[in-house]
């Protein structure tokens, strides 16, 4: 007998929404998201870059910030299991974060069961190994004895270093070419071989796309941008019998 209740999917797949008070559109549209789309899943991942940048989590207060977690918060409490992977924008989250969100935090590399399938989770830009000054960079602010020291410094100092950092490194990007800026075959090589995978989902490039490796698969997340014209973004469902659906919102 039809009860009229939709079968949940078994998962949902974000990226790259780049979310800060500068954002309101796209803020909203992930509000949007959670209250509505977000509960029609098992679970949701947040594979990295969900704020445009995380200063430490004494910032958690901040409304934009109190906002975002919120929402995650009450996804959580509505039985939705939330897991996270940082991105380079907000690998700084911490224990408070995780806490408060309900989110549960995932390494950079992980592997899940589901849909039938072995699938490999991340950020995505620990394979752009085409770009050798950005993995020195990721090196160096992924140390646990660089984050401590940078965390003891003054949120405001913090924030002002961040936004030079990211001035630097929007010049710098400017001058390189597409492939430098993507992950290297090497790498997925890599990830398929040391996880066993038959499919591989992360987000950073902002290239959306689905690729084929052999008899795998790769799914490129979309960035959001609910703010300029042209909108973009969207998330990746996979379904209880193991296929994906791309979900993108319209133009």
């Amino acid at each position: 007998m039809n009860t009229g209740t939709a079968e949940k999917s078994q998962a949902l797949f974000i990226s790259d929404l780049h979310l800060s008070e500068a954002t309101p559109g796209t803020i909203s549209a992930f509000l949007d998201f959670m209250a509505n789309e977000a509960t029609k899943t098992e679970s949701l991942y947040i594979l990295g870059d969900l704020f445009e940048y995380w200063a430490g989590d004494d910032d958690i207060e901040s409304a934009g910030n109190r906002r975002i977690l919120n929402a995650i918060r009450q996804l959580s409490n509505a039985g939705v299991t939330v897991f996270w992977v940082q991105g380079n924008r907000d690998f700084l989250t911490g224990d408070t974060f995780a806490a408060e969100s309900g989110a549960t935090v995932l390494p950079d590399l992980h592997t899940i069961e589901a849909g039938g399938q072995k699938i490999a989770l991340a950020h995505g830009d620990a394979q752009c190994l085409e770009d050798p000054d950005y993995i020195k960079f990721r090196m160096m602010v992924r140390n646990p004895q660089w984050q401590q020291q940078f965390l003891s410094l003054p949120l405001q100092q913090r924030k002002l270093t961040i936004e030079s950092f990211r001035k630097d490194v929007k010049k710098e990007n400017e001058v390189k070419s597409d492939n430098v800026m993507d992950v290297s075959p090497s790498a997925i090589d890599d990830v398929f071989s040391q996880t066993s995978a038959s499919v591989f989902v992360h987000g950073h490039t902002h290239r959306p796309a689905v690729h084929e490796h052999g008899s795998y698969k790769r799914h490129v997340l979309p960035d959001w941008d609910l703010d300029s014209t042209e909108k973009r973004g969207g998330w990746l469902e996979l379904k209880a019998d193991g296929s994906f659906i791309q979900h993108s919102f319209s133009r």
